[in-house]
């Protein structure tokens, strides 16, 4: 024990007496582990920020979004020329509805859940108090497909959803906003012309304001709820338009602001995630029968969106894994380098060594505990670099970064390894040196 420790005390005199050498041979170290480090915060930086954005979007949804198009657009689809006169002829199509969605929920077997939803910005008044809002009519699936819970109150109920009552469940933010220091359980709030009864409030949903943005979903905590029957019995069924609001509209080039939809958005869930791509080209094809031949809808697959952006992500790690591979290769390749230049020049330093009573292990103790202690050295700079990148890159790039332990002591066991590596073949070479021929160098 004595022995090996003394022989540490040589390596680290060693390396002292020659500290520029010394940091020189550990920079490809040092750019190496602070790779990994960075690589590895990147990664997981990334997952999480893609499961959190799985939890706001659910599993095997597919979302199916209303879309008013021009008169341009329909007769850029139905493959005619444009004619002012051709828009009295446009196929005349009654947008999304309720009974699309019933007749997807018939159609399709592997239909779990399906959600449908309209979409008011109104005015929210009580006790003096305006703010503007959205007032969303959904039915009990929207909240269990948003993994949405109500903190007090109750869900709606039966007969909420099939008579149109006035009654409403509110956001966390609404709550804060007029109910700060009551109870809002049994409160009536106004929303546009419409007195409406609360009957619960959400739980709030923590969410950054980029996963909402990148989604394209709203901010749970700031919405009123009501069934949907109830939004369109006591606000505005946009189904109502009929072919003669639609023409007047196109001739006057004012069908943008012309939403013939009763629905905005239907989310549909299946029970079976290898059946999503599939399921989704079947309600692709079957709505287009159903609106006239028209494709006035957007339909998304977020869980197949973000497994691709997975995938890319992982393409980018692999390929930073490669960089920092490589940085460590390089240098493990200058270690053995410069250790076997350091074994030239004290070839009569281990002739004395020999020539005293030192053992070959001495010598193989001494020149790889050099070569590990610049590894290690090597490596605790590397992982300063490494959390210095992943904070730059997070703050300036604007790339989710998370620095776990493992990753560091990952960082640390691959520089140590390197070092022993590396450090093995300088160190028998200098224990194979002849002691009588080392005194006589000059």
């Amino acid at each position: 024990m004595k022995r090996t420790f003394f022989n540490f005390i040589l390596a680290i005199e060693g390396i002292n007496s020659n500290k520029l050498r010394a940091f020189l041979t550990a920079l490809g170290i040092i750019f190496g582990v602070g790779a990994v480090i960075a690589m590895l915060a990147i990664g997981t930086g990334a997952k999480e920020s893609i499961l959190e954005q799985m939890k706001l979007i659910g599993t095997n949804n597919i979302v199916i979004q209303s879309k008013v198009l021009s008169a341009e657009d329909l007769e850029e689809q139905s493959g005619e020329q444009e004619n002012n006169n051709q828009s009295e002829k446009l196929p005349f199509s009654p947008g999304l509805t309720l009974e699309d969605a019933s007749a997807i929920r018939d159609m399709i077997p592997q239909v779990d859940r399906l959600s449908p939803e309209v979409i008011i910005s109104t005015n929210v008044v009580r006790a003096g108090k305006l703010q503007r809002a959205k007032c969303i009519g959904v039915t009990n699936d929207f909240f269990e497909l948003n993994r949405l819970e109500v903190g007090r109150g109750n869900f709606f109920h039966s007969l909420h959803l099939e008579g149109g009552r006035p009654v409403a469940i509110i956001g966390k933010n609404i709550q804060t906003q007029f109910f700060s220091k009551e109870d809002p359980i049994g409160q009536r709030i106004k929303c546009g012309n419409t007195w409406l009864t609360i009957i619960g409030v959400l739980e709030r949903r923590s969410a950054s304001r980029e996963n909402l943005q990148e989604l394209g979903i709203r901010d749970f905590n700031a919405d009123v709820y009501v069934p949907v029957t109830t939004s369109l019995l006591r606000f505005k069924n946009r189904a109502a338009v009929d072919r003669d609001d639609l023409q007047r509209g196109r001739r006057n080039n004012e069908l943008e602001d012309k939403n013939y939809h009763q629905l905005d958005r239907l989310v549909v869930r299946v029970s079976d995630s290898k059946k999503l791509q599939v399921s989704a080209d079947v309600i692709a094809r079957f709505l287009k029968r159903r609106h006239a031949g028209q494709v006035d809808f957007e339909i998304e697959v977020p869980e197949l969106l973000l497994e691709q952006e997975q995938r890319t992500q992982d393409t980018f790690n692999l390929v930073l894994a490669v960089i920092a591979g490589i940085s460590l290769l390089v240098g493990g390749i200058g270690i053995m380098n410069i250790m076997l230049a350091s074994v030239m020049e004290r070839i009569k330093e281990i002739g004395v060594r020999r020539s005293l009573g030192a053992k070959r292990q001495d010598i193989i103790l001494q020149f790889l505990f050099e070569a590990v202690l610049i590894s290690l050295i090597g490596g605790l700079v590397g992982v300063l670099t490494g959390l210095l990148a992943a904070s730059t890159i997070s703050a300036y790039a604007g790339i989710p970064t998370i620095v776990s332990f493992w990753s560091i002591f990952l960082s640390f066991g691959v520089a140590a390894s390197v070092g022993l590596v590396f450090g093995i073949f300088p160190a028998r070479k200098a224990a194979q040196q002849d002691p009588i021929k080392a005194l006589r160098t000059e």
